[in-house]
């Protein structure tokens, strides 16, 4: 073995990754008790009374405590056929196929292991959603960052020019995070259309679904005809239901890759959580309303937010944003996103994400999430960022 042999190290590959910048600000917050949290990408509201039921009444069921099938349980995996009709307009058979996972992170991964090989790219519209990179290059990938117009929506040509040999997928994250924007209906088909054209995979990540405000409407490519042998659409209860403990989520795959996603799954999971599937099953029942009727007391909490930052209109942009939880500032300013979040939270109380997590690499950007707060924790939470962005830029 020679001097410089380094046997109990990281894999380079994973030391590529950028640190989860959730974990870092955490952190940061644990360090500054008061801090008003306009960061992490988390509702408020509790899960429906009704999924807490389920599993109340499935607790006795020995099916409970048993391994099941690697694709999720019979009785969710119907429902979430007839929600899929329902509410996004895709017919799941016999093109496609549901599978349940560990939260729709995990969904993303298993696509990504089942479409693509080492040294294979994945288109990534900037901003992207940084845990979708961290997974492209954890999988030996390549992401390749497509920038967006001024307003963080898609240029097609520029995903058109991406595109080579080794693409595999384009990812749409619709609503956005961390921009908070809508794609389009059009926009879509048109990116739909030219991975069909292309022979790639269009991933739509739809975990924001239900959250768009004003006039902005939610469209899921997965429902255009044709668009079951190519496209692959993530799905999240995180959000919708107030499950982001309970890890589900779901993706429908082209039936051509349920054999690749048996074997991704069965390995990292063997089968989702039987308890939280149960849980599931319940809030289906009451289904997207549970959501719909607590948007009012988000837009409040966005309202809030906006207009404030409207008074520090001269140190920051705020593009529109009329979906998801989310704010994406443009600020005025030579300094780096990171230095200008850390110091938000320390010296002004406030903590929000650095735009660098997003690969924003270029300028300052700042995620404002206001998802997990209330209207008078926004506004003091607003208060505090422009009272700290004057501070720290002035």
């Amino acid at each position: 073995m020679t001097d410089t042999a380094a046997p109990h190290r990281q894999t380079a590959r994973i030391q590529a990754i950028r640190p989860p910048i959730v974990a870092v600000i955490e952190r940061l917050l644990a360090s500054t008790p008061g801090t008003i949290s306009l960061g992490q990408g988390m509702v408020r509201f509790s899960p429906p009374a009704a999924a807490a039921e389920a599993l109340t009444a499935a607790a006795t069921d020995p099916e409970l405590h048993r391994y099941g099938a690697v694709e999720g349980l019979p009785s969710l995996i119907d429902g979430l056929r007839q929600k899929l009709a329902r509410d996004n307009g895709i017919q799941v058979d016999p093109d496609s196929r549901v599978v349940v996972t560990a939260g729709s992170n995990m969904a993303f991964v298993n696509a990504v292991l089942a479409i693509a090989d080492p040294g294979d790219e994945i288109i990534l519209p900037v901003p992207f959603y940084f845990n979708h990179e961290m997974a492209v290059v954890m999988a030996g990938c390549r992401p390749v960052a497509v920038a967006t117009d001024e307003r963080y929506q898609l240029d097609l040509d520029r995903l058109r020019d991406a595109i080579t040999p080794r693409t595999r997928a384009i990812v749409t994250v619709s609503p956005n995070n961390p921009a908070g924007v809508v794609y389009p209906e059009a926009v879509l088909r048109e990116v739909n259309a030219l991975c069909r054209d292309e022979g790639v995979f269009h991933i739509s990540d739809e975990a924001y679904e239900y959250f768009v405000f004003d006039d902005a409407r939610h469209f899921s490519p997965g429902s255009l005809d044709g668009a079951a042998t190519h496209t692959i659409s993530l799905y999240s209860f995180s959000k919708a239901f107030g499950f982001a403990g309970w890890r589900v989520g779901y993706m429908v795959i082209p039936s051509t890759l349920a054999g690749a996603v048996d074997k991704i799954q069965d390995t990292i999971l063997v089968c989702p959580p039987a308890a939280s599937q149960y849980a599931a099953i319940g809030a289906l029942t009451v289904g997207a309303t549970y959501c719909r009727d607590r948007l009012p007391e988000l837009a409040a909490a966005r309202a809030t937010l906006r207009d404030t930052l409207a008074e520090v209109s001269d140190l920051c942009d705020v593009p529109e944003a009329n979906g998801a939880m989310y704010y994406l500032a443009k600020i005025h300013a030579p300094i780096g996103s990171l230095d200008l979040a850390t110091r938000l939270i320390r010296e002004h109380g406030v903590a929000v994400i650095p735009g660098s997590a997003f690969g924003l690499d270029e300028g300052c950007a700042l995620r404002l999430s206001y998802g997990a707060v209330d209207t008078d924790e926004a506004a003091e939470g607003a208060t505090r960022l422009a009272r700290g962005l004057r501070a720290i830029l002035s």
